[in-house]
């Protein structure tokens, strides 16, 4: 096991077991699989842990106890690799929570605006970050 910067416990790969549904005779029942919740982010960012906190409350909405890997960007030669669309980014197994997002193919060190319903945010909606889990 190993902790993220928030010190969260992950498994060796940086993945976190989470409880899921599964229907049998009497009901249901918990049964573990592994997702991975991570927020990718660059010094400086002033949403990062705000985002954090967002998906943590999903999380505790939900009853899963899923460790966030903190993923921190420092240059652009990883923003590239990373494919990291701005700060913070929020990803449930490698997919990116905003519904509409649109990878433009600019990754770089810089802030990141959500399309949201009331619209630009430095934050995703809860909402997508619950679907995006309920996806995985």
């Amino acid at each position: 096991m190993t902790a993220d910067v928030f010190g969260s416990a992950m498994n060796g790969r940086g993945r976190g077991l989470r409880p899921k549904r599964a229907a049998s005779n009497r009901g249901e029942h918990t049964r573990t699989e592994q997702v991975r919740v991570e927020i990718l982010w660059f010094e400086g960012c002033p949403n990062h842990e705000r985002a954090r906190s967002v998906v943590q409350s999903v999380l505790d909405a939900r009853g899963l106890r899923i460790p966030i890997a903190s993923v921190r960007i420092e240059d652009d030669a990883a923003a590239r690799a990373l494919k990291f669309p701005g700060s913070p980014t929020v990803r449930i197994d490698g997919i990116d929570v905003e519904p509409a997002f649109i990878d433009s193919g600019d990754y770089s060190l810089r802030c990141r605006l959500y399309r949201t319903g009331e619209g630009p945010r430095g934050l995703p909606e809860p909402a997508w970050i619950e679907q995006a889990l309920a996806n995985a």
